[in-house]
């Protein structure tokens, strides 16, 4: 999993996944306090495939930013990575960007 930043967004990719939880849950973290007063976007166009035990990273990350004031989006969900978030439920929990329409 490579982790780097873009301003307010956190760019993932590879495959999100249990081996590599622990070390995205981080970087989202911090990345949350060093833009405290903004909302921030963990950009998933890179990922290839998640599972559901990342997704529950995420969910969790959304709700701590929410009870701090801050919005944590998602943007790129690759089709793969929305199916899990549907077969999860956890859509409904988090924030996901829809893509543009042509």
């Amino acid at each position: 999993m490579d982790i780097w930043t873009d301003g307010p967004a956190l760019v993932l990719a590879g495959d999100f996944d249990v081996r590599s939880t622990w070390e995205v849950r981080a970087a989202i973290y911090d990345h949350l306090e060093q833009h405290h007063d903004e909302d921030v976007v963990v950009d998933l166009t890179d990922v290839s495939a998640v599972d559901v035990t990342a997704l529950k990273v995420l969910a969790v990350a959304t709700r701590r930013a929410f009870a701090e004031g801050q919005r944590l989006t998602l943007r790129g969900c690759c089709p793969a990575v929305r199916r899990m978030l549907h077969l999860s439920r956890l859509y409904a929990v988090l924030d996901v960007e829809h893509p543009a329409s042509a």
